[in-house]
């Protein structure tokens, strides 16, 4: 942690908003009680419930009516709320953990199938399969801030770990849609696939792994080219699919072959497959990668995989029909300037800002850090002061709109205020 976080009071912290991802508060004011306890979620698209289990003891302490078919599970970075898709209501409702009651419903597309939380908290992004489009819910309000065009039959969604980037898998067209969260617009689509379904990115968000149910394969997608690069055999019909918290192994559920393939990212090979759970869907790794939990739609359970022996060693009774499921995860506290460096990076890759322009934005940010943790207080506030109008001028020549340039002020100004500039 740089000296720049430890400077924050708690109240300038919290006060900062979107900008900043909700874990900071967390971790430098205290885990709520939601937070001590990790939980995992359960869609159970039977019964139209959501299974609520206390890993600690494996048991399910919750069971949550919610809409029609639920099939897969977000949960804010705090542990606070859970979004769970439901496909049959076209509808995303909301859990207060603290209750485990809904506190809210929101309507999206037709037949929502995945939904992905961005690390900062602020917005849920669902894909929905029959209306070709990706909903994005802001949390702050529980609203549909946006609808996005995708290609045939979208049914998987994951974000990058800086936010920066959702993929959505669309099983219809055989592609892959890149939407850029600064824009909410598709910026690639990546072809070469047959029915690709359900995604999960890397940590260091270097690659995504993407489900390809109409050839019974793992896709591996370079973010950074938006390639393919490599193809993986699993069983038959690989559908959910999670990876470890080192990035070092990828969980797949093969649903018609009963069993979950094991990857090794660093060979992308498959190297062993775990028989047993009938009819297997969804695939978590618990947040210290020791076991990951696969729902058996079949037999209304939820399996556990110890990862040190890829064996099952323990079973879960939950609802009828388990499908998503995911975990509570505490996520890492983000240096402001990350955060601000992240959304510049952005604004380059989607082409809003040229290589030149951000650059010169991510050294004045870098320069400011440096102050910062110098203890130039009065220089660090200067400089922020000159990226502000840095990104004015942008605003001002149109290569930023209002919307984009004012996102990068805001959280300048949210730094500033912190240093009592």
């Amino acid at each position: 942690m740089t000296k720049f976080a430890r400077k924050f009071s708690a109240q300038a912290f919290c006060a900062i908003g979107r900008s900043l991802t909700l874990a900071l508060c967390v971790t430098f004011f205290g885990a709520s009680t939601v937070l001590a306890q990790t939980r995992a979620y359960v869609a159970n698209i039977i019964d139209n419930t959501v299974s609520v289990i206390d890993s600690a003891t494996n048991t399910v302490i919750a069971t949550v009516p919610v809409g029609q078919s639920p099939i897969t599970v977000a949960v804010t970075p705090d542990g606070a709320f859970a979004y769970v898709a439901n496909q049959e209501s076209h509808t995303v409702s909301v859990i207060d953990a603290a209750t485990n009651t809904v506190i809210a419903t929101v309507f999206v597309g037709t037949t929502p199938w995945a939904i992905a939380m961005a690390p900062s908290g602020a917005f849920v992004y669902v894909a929905n399969q029959n209306s070709n489009t990706v909903s994005v819910i802001d949390t702050a309000t529980n609203t549909v801030t946006a609808t996005i065009p995708v290609g045939s039959q979208p049914i998987g969604v994951a974000v990058t770990p800086n936010g920066a980037f959702i993929y959505v898998g669309n099983s219809g067209a055989g592609t892959v849609s890149v939407i850029d969260a600064a824009t909410n617009t598709v910026t690639a689509t990546i072809t070469g696939l047959s029915s690709p379904a359900n995604i999960a990115i890397t940590p260091d968000g270097a690659f995504a792994y993407v489900t390809d149910r109409g050839n019974d394969t793992v896709s591996v997608i370079n973010t950074a080219t938006n390639t393919v690069t490599a193809t993986i055999p699993v069983g038959v019909s690989p559908t959910f699919l999670d990876i470890t918290p080192d990035g070092a192994f990828v969980y797949v559920s093969n649903f018609f072959s009963g069993s979950v393939s094991v990857i090794d990212t660093a060979t992308n090979t498959v190297i062993a497959l775990v028989p047993g759970p009938d009819l297997p869907t969804g695939v978590a790794v618990n947040p210290d990668g020791t076991f990951v939990y696969v729902g058996s739609i079949n037999a209304h359970t939820v399996f556990l995989i110890d990862t040190a022996t890829n064996t099952i060693t323990g079973s879960i009774p939950v609802g009828n029909g388990p499908t998503g499921i995911t975990f509570t995860k505490k996520t890492p506290a983000v240096d402001p300037i990350d955060s601000l460096i992240a959304q510049v990076q952005a604004l380059i890759a989607g082409g809003s800002l040229t290589q030149s322009q951000g650059d010169a934005l991510i050294a004045k940010l870098h320069e400011i850090r440096t102050k910062i943790d110098t203890g130039q207080t009065n220089a660090a506030c200067n400089q922020l002061s000159s990226f502000i109008n840095q990104v004015q001028g942008f605003i001002n020549n149109g290569s930023l709109t209002a919307s984009q340039g004012q996102a990068l002020i805001d959280a300048a100004n949210a730094i500033k205020s912190s240093l009592g500039c």
